[in-house]
């Protein structure tokens, strides 16, 4: 039988040397030797025509693709039986070639063979001995990463496909087929060829003693050629994806390519939150590039039909196993799992080695008495070390009674400032993503922001949206204690470099988790207030990585800064004006300081990014405020209107809501702040803290004077979360500065003041603990008030236009209503109902209505979807006369004797509560999820990848 060795060439001078000389070493030489250069520029041509001689060298132009340069060379190799593929990348071993003749006498039906691969140059590890594909189109060899070659796999077998790096193939089963597929210019043409192949009925064989080292040159990126481009990712998606939907059975292909859509939408995710953003990009164009143009795919499966004499069900068996994808899920998950461990054991260990370097060689020249102890308390297990560790249980004892003092949080909760949670999360989302919501008249005001971050909860928890509300509120202290531990044991490192201590980081963690509940923000339902409580630890933790030496980090930190402050921000909107006051302050304070430090761009452009983060993010629902009114919604907190009125009472009380703890506790946080500017030591961490609390206090001292205007009244800015600032900045201060108070001026009394201002310190937490847990702090409910009858309820939740006149008062003292529709005002329509302006001509109606009604009213009542008319207890008589007598009112029941009830005897329109859609809503909405999508991408670390 006789051989052409085929060689294809572009670029590949730094590896041709030795190609040609394994070429000539082979024990078994190849009849015929031909290349194909495709536009070299770096002396490869010279080098083929000094090796073979210019008969056996072709050159093609820059461009040509890797099929293209096959069918060129088959022109010239003749009549041989059989042709060789090399690339200019692939180095045969000595006996390839005539191990690869030696299995095709053995196995005469095999028409296509392959050599083991080997990584070139480290000429061990395994890279291929046979591969097949994945129903996600991912490339599997069946070997681990990095696997050496151990003769492990060193049987002869079945494959669904060999590399065309070494690839032994008979002519005449080339040209049936019609070569490589063009459309697969560089990467998968030998996953399909191999596909082809299988389907027309032509075996495969993997020859592992055959061995070939390939550099793979353009998988790696180590060379960039124009079928290549600058994208590699890109071409090999796209010819994976080609070649799944181009072989796969007709039955499959609807499945498989929905699920290539849906998979490579998660992959370009998944790259993007590890900030791969040029692959996500490249996942995203590959699936682009397929799925435009479907009229390829058909034209390639025509082609294939053609030569398919196999059951597709053989085929399948050379595929990788279904579950295959599942398992490298597994791992990657493992892989995550691992690196995390490693990274917490070794930042455990640097801080070990820091510890010991700070007590010197006494603590290296100690008896190891103490370290065998730990060794024998880890060896009990972690119940004994969690035992062992006082503060460990304090905080595990803390936690508890915090949980139970939450308990009226279970189940559907509302009462005070928290309306009750709606019964299903398209609720949420409707609200969220709509321009027009059904609330009393209907209402073109934008949702919240609050309302887009419930309804994503709702839709990752069990239980809709009542199991969010209760679970953020029973919560919130835990969520604030960690965040609490967390950032004032970093802040602590500031000031001393064996940071403060654990018992007064837990004095500080529990001080301030019970904020939320000692402020009065959690007994009044007020949820903003109280989410701001538990987030804001979190967001000075990101804070801090503004002031990091390394510029790429202060970047991350000021993107993540800015996430977590259009959080809170979304719950308390006047905090974003409290925070940029409080940005411009502390900037000025160290331009004074270092003239010229502020006006680097990696100084100021991370602040900058934390500012402008929150506008851009809630643009949906700021904008339209800005510029269609009413603008003091811009200040409205969350939940329920009226809010409370706070001025500087409030704050010296530390009451963020009405019934909160004894005002003891705060003024005591205060008069401790006040003490911790002694220490010279830490002065200048404590007076950055009474910055942060002066602006906190002075915006809050200047909203309080503002009123919004709202449907009957009016009520004031949510400035609650001023309040949790000015406590976190006491709390803070104290923790920097108690070691630091008893030393100078203060030590001679340290023996007689730190006990009394220990207790005094120590009875915040345990008697706002207990405060807490005793219960009889909160207006919060679980039972569901009823504001109208259930079959009232029942009928109303059927759509928008059966919705419920509610009357209240009498004709001498005036008289109110609302419409109620749904399930009434719930959690995110607070808002939007109290800021939408009164309907002047359905006042008048019920003016009209409540006085000398005609048909024409009524009907109009139904007109505008009212289905029933409730005048509440007690009734007045004269309205309730009227009404009886009203032509198109029918009497109905009431629950109560006092409430009287009609129902409206007219057909009621479908679209009678519907509005005009937005075009600029649906607008923001998409910038407002690409950049979100951007800003998740620049908060995580870089990523690095070596070619």
């Amino acid at each position: 039988m006789t051989v052409a060795a085929l060689l294809v060439c572009h670029d590949g001078a730094r590896w041709l040397p030795a190609v040609l000389e394994g070429l000539r070493t082979q024990t078994r030489a190849p009849e015929r030797v031909v290349a194909v250069d495709t536009g070299s520029r770096d002396g490869s041509v010279e080098l083929l025509l000094a090796a073979l001689g210019e008969s056996s060298v072709s050159s093609a132009r820059v461009g040509t693709s890797y099929p293209e340069a096959v069918d060129l060379g088959l022109a010239e190799v003749g009549d041989a039986d059989w042709v060789w593929l090399l690339h200019d990348d692939s180095n045969p071993a000595p006996t390839a070639l005539a191990e690869l003749l030696r299995a095709a006498d053995e196995n005469p039906r095999a028409e296509v063979l392959g050599p083991k691969l080997r990584e070139w140059p480290s000429l061990k590890r395994l890279l291929e001995i046979g591969v097949t594909i994945s129903g996600t189109g991912r490339r599997e060899t069946g070997l681990e990463r990095g696997e050496y070659d151990q003769g492990q796999h060193d049987e002869v077998r079945r494959v669904l496909a060999v590399n065309t790096a070494g690839m032994l193939v008979r002519r005449r089963l080339l040209v049936e087929l019609d070569g490589f597929d063009p459309n697969l210019p560089i990467f998968g043409n030998d996953l399909d060829f191999g596909w082809r192949a299988a389907a027309a009925g032509h075996t495969t064989i993997a020859v592992p003693q055959a061995v070939v080292f390939h550099a793979e040159a353009a998988h790696r990126g180590v060379r960039r050629t124009a079928v290549t481009g600058h994208h590699t990712h890109f071409q090999q998606r796209r010819a994976a994806l080609y070649t799944l939907l181009a072989n796969t059975s007709g039955r499959s292909l609807l499945v498989q390519t929905m699920r290539l859509g849906l998979g490579s939408l998660v992959r370009a995710l998944g790259f993007l939150l590890v900030r791969a953003v040029g692959e996500a990009l490249d996942e995203l164009a590959a699936l682009a590039s397929v799925y435009v143009r479907p009229g390829v795919v058909r034209a390639a499966r025509r082609a294939r039909r053609a030569h398919q004499v196999t059951d597709p069900r053989e085929v399948r068996a050379l595929l990788a196993p279904r579950w295959l994808p599942y398992r490298h899920g597994l791992d990657f998950v493992g892989d995550l799992v691992a690196a995390a461990t490693r990274q917490a054991q070794d930042v455990a260990e640097r801080r070990r080695a820091a510890k010991l370097e700070e007590e010197g060689p006494v603590a290296a020249a100690r008896p190891h008495a103490e370290d065998d102890e730990e060794e024998l308390i880890e060896d009990t297990g972690l119940v004994a070390r969690f035992l062992t560790n006082p503060v460990a249980v304090a905080a595990a004892v803390f936690l508890v009674a915090a949980l139970v003092g939450a308990r009226d949080a279970l189940g559907h909760v509302s009462g005070g400032g928290l309306s009750p949670a709606p019964a299903d999360t398209a609720d949420w989302w409707r609200l969220h993503l709509q321009s027009w919501h059904a609330v009393g008249q209907g209402s073109g005001l934008p949702a919240p922001p609050y309302v887009a971050v419930l309804a994503l909860l709702a839709s990752l928890l069990p239980g809709g949206p009542a199991t969010v509300v209760s679970a953020l509120l029973l919560l919130a202290v835990p969520i604030a204690w960690w965040g609490a531990w967390r950032f004032l044991r970093v802040v602590g490192h500031l000031l001393r470099a064996r940071g403060s201590g654990r018992w007064l980081l837990l004095w500080g963690s529990t001080t301030y988790a019970l904020v939320p509940a000692t402020s009065g923000a959690w007994g009044e339902g007020r949820l903003g207030t109280v989410l701001v409580a538990a987030l804001l630890p979190w967001l000075a933790h990101a804070a801090l990585g503004l002031a990091d030496p390394e510029p790429d980090r202060r970047w991350r930190a000021g993107w993540r800064a800015g996430l977590l402050l259009a959080l809170t921000a979304a719950f308390a909107p006047a905090l974003w004006l409290g925070a940029v006051l409080l940005g411009v302050a502390l900037l000025t304070i160290v331009q004074r300081l270092a003239p010229g430090a502020v006006g680097r761009r990696s100084v100021l452009g991370p602040p900058v990014v934390t500012a402008l983060v929150p506008p851009v993010l809630l643009a949906p629902w700021w904008l339209p405020l800005l510029l269609h009114g009413p603008r003091a919604g811009l200040l409205l907190g969350t939940g329920r209107v009226p809010a409370e009125s706070l001025g500087v009472r409030d704050v010296l009380a530390g009451h963020a809501a009405a019934g909160g703890a004894p005002a003891a506790l705060g003024a005591t946080l205060l008069v401790a702040g006040l003490l911790a500017l002694l220490p010279s030591a830490a002065r200048v961490l404590t007076l950055a803290c009474w910055v942060v609390a002066a602006v906190a206090a002075v915006v809050l001292a200047g909203l309080a004077r503002v009123s919004i205007p709202t449907t009957g009244g009016q009520t004031w800015p949510a400035v609650g979360a001023f309040v949790v600032v000015v406590l976190a900045a006491m709390v803070t201060a104290v923790v920097l500065a108690e070691p630091e108070l008893w030393r100078g001026r203060l030590a001679p009394a340290r023996r007689f003041a730190r006990p009394a201002v220990a207790v005094a310190l120590a009875a915040v937490p345990i008697v706002g603990l207990g405060w807490f847990a005793q219960g009889g702090h909160d207006v919060l409910d679980r039972t569901l008030a009823t504001e109208v009858p259930a079959y009232m309820e029942q009928s109303s939740v059927l759509g928008p236009e059966h919705g419920v006149l509610l009357i209240d008062g009498t004709v001498e003292s005036g008289v109110t209503y609302v419409v109620r529709r749904d399930d009434g005002i719930t959690l995110g329509e607070d808002e939007v109902a109290a800021l939408t302006p009164e309907n002047d001509e359905l006042t008048r109606e019920v003016r009209t209505l409540i006085s000398r009604p005609t048909p024409a009213v009524v009907t109009g009542l139904a007109e505008r979807g009212i289905e029933y008319v409730v005048l509440r207890a007690p009734a007045d008589g004269q309205i309730s006369a009227t009404l009886d007598a009203a032509s198109g009112l029918d009497q109905a029941s009431a629950e109560d004797r006092r409430t009287r009830a009609w129902r409206v005897d007219r057909a009621l329109p479908p679209g009678a509560v519907a509005g005009p859609a937005s075009a600029l809503r649906t607008a923001l909405l998409v910038v407002q999820v690409l950049a979100l999508l951007v800003v998740c991408v620049l908060c995580v670390p870089s990523r690095r990848v070596a070619r």
